[in-house]
């Protein structure tokens, strides 16, 4: 499931403008003019009177739409569309409600909520378990599968398979699921945690903006996620300081002071709250997270109240940056793109392969699961009892779940029927 909403979400840009092409996709007059921004918010704000904008995302390119969030009067949110060169509304978009919106509402906490995100943290912690030891068992059982392509070559094919395919998704099983952990709810926010008793944080104080911020990125921008940079998330976002008689800016101004200082583009510019917010003007930096950056823009005469950037980040924000561009598959442009496509395209193989493995080896007609018979060597092997408490330890969740298992073994082996039907030994 991970694998597939996670293709769905790596291809997002090819997906969605060919769904909703009359909406994301706009003809480019030769030598046209595009309207100003404050024009096109004006016209969003006549097609939709009720609705609060929220922010503006310039086009990323000539033949791409002007997207403009607004919140609904019950607290919904909308991405309108609207043509950069004639200023006109082309429609709006539930952003819950796309394909890739859905698979992102999937793969973040299965649209369940806190349950659905420890289940989700459950499997990323077995996962590391799972590659772990695959490793293992592939060095270790080199001899069982020769003796297998002797006796069962087709057995022997489909063991292989699996084997040489984990052999390649093992080390990018471990590298996503490890820069995912940052998302969970127990594993990330006790990490987090400790990480800012510490001194430290996944994301990073806004050293430049804590002149009375009264609230942060995220919570000024609904559906941050794609748009506020992970590590900014967090961050303070200041007041205006100008003098409401001497000029008003407007989203052009900020747009203006972002190209001026710098900021990658496509932006971002959220716009002020209330009469004493600002202009927060991002960029997001698709491929290169040592480059994103923030502008908050005062709203009378459109001076810079500060500004937050990779450089401002502690060494442990600037890590897990790097590791969610990676884990997004954004990092290194068309060849990330490919290596995580190969890699969730495997691990959808290994997920069918698996089954198929042990379907082909149960035991037949014997009334069991076919579970694998023993004991974990952990007495006879005190390095492996060693690297279990400390997995663990490292991941409470995974401690847990081997903590239920064993009790469950302990209620099960009370049962004939229970130690014949999953192989339990005495």
């Amino acid at each position: 499931m991970l694998a597939v909403t996670g293709l769905v979400y790596l291809f997002r840009f090819q997906i969605e403008p060919m769904l909703h092409h009359d909406l994301l996709r706009v003809s480019a007059p030769a030598g046209a003019t595009p309207v100003t921004y404050d024009e096109q918010l004006t016209a969003v704000q006549q097609a939709r009177p009720g609705d609060t904008v929220v922010s503006l995302t310039e086009p990323a390119a000539p033949d791409q739409s002007t997207r403009v969030t607004v919140s609904t009067p019950d607290d919904a949110t909308r991405d309108v569309f609207v043509d950069p060169y004639t200023g006109r509304v082309l429609g709006a978009l539930d952003p819950d409600s796309t394909i890739s919106g859905t698979a992102v509402r999937i793969h973040a906490n299965l649209m369940a909520g806190p349950v659905g995100d420890f289940v989700l943290e459950l499997g990323a912690c077995w996962a590391i378990v799972m590659a772990l030891t695959g490793y293992y068992l592939f060095f270790r059982g080199r001899r069982a599968r020769r003796r297998l392509r002797r006796k069962d070559p087709a057995a022997a094919r489909l063991r292989s398979g699996h084997a040489w395919t984990g052999l390649f998704i093992g080390a990018g099983l471990l590298l996503l699921v490890v820069s995912g952990l940052p998302w969970t709810g127990i594993w990330g926010a006790q990490t987090q945690k400790l990480a800012t008793a510490g001194g430290t944080s996944f994301w990073s104080d806004d050293h430049g903006a804590l002149s009375s911020p009264t609230s942060t990125l995220d919570e000024s921008l609904p559906h941050s996620h794609g748009v506020v940079p992970w590590a900014q998330e967090k961050s303070g976002v200041p007041r205006s300081t100008g003098d409401p008689e001497r000029s008003v800016a407007t989203v052009d101004t900020a747009v203006l002071v972002g190209g001026r200082e710098g900021l990658a583009h496509p932006m971002t510019v959220v716009l002020p709250g209330d009469d004493t917010g600002v202009f927060s003007t991002i960029g997001y930096a698709f491929n290169d997270p040592s480059a994103e950056r923030t502008v908050h823009v005062d709203r009378y005469g459109g001076t810079v109240v500060s500004q937050y950037g990779y450089d401002d980040y502690s060494a442990l924000a600037k890590t897990v940056s790097h590791g969610i561009a990676l884990h997004e598959g954004r990092h290194f442009g068309t060849l990330n793109m490919v290596l995580t496509t190969a890699f969730c395209l495997a691990v959808i193989a290994s997920c069918i392969t698996g089954p198929l493995m042990w379907w082909r080896r149960r035991p037949k007609r014997s009334g069991s699961i076919g579970a694998p018979r023993g004991r974990m060597p952990v007495v006879a092997t005190p390095a492996l009892g060693v690297a279990l408490v400390l997995l663990c330890l490292a991941l409470p969740v995974f401690g847990a779940s081997v903590v239920v298992a064993l009790v469950a073994e302990k209620v099960l082996r009370r049962s004939a029927r229970a130690r014949h039907l999953f192989a339990i030994a005495r």
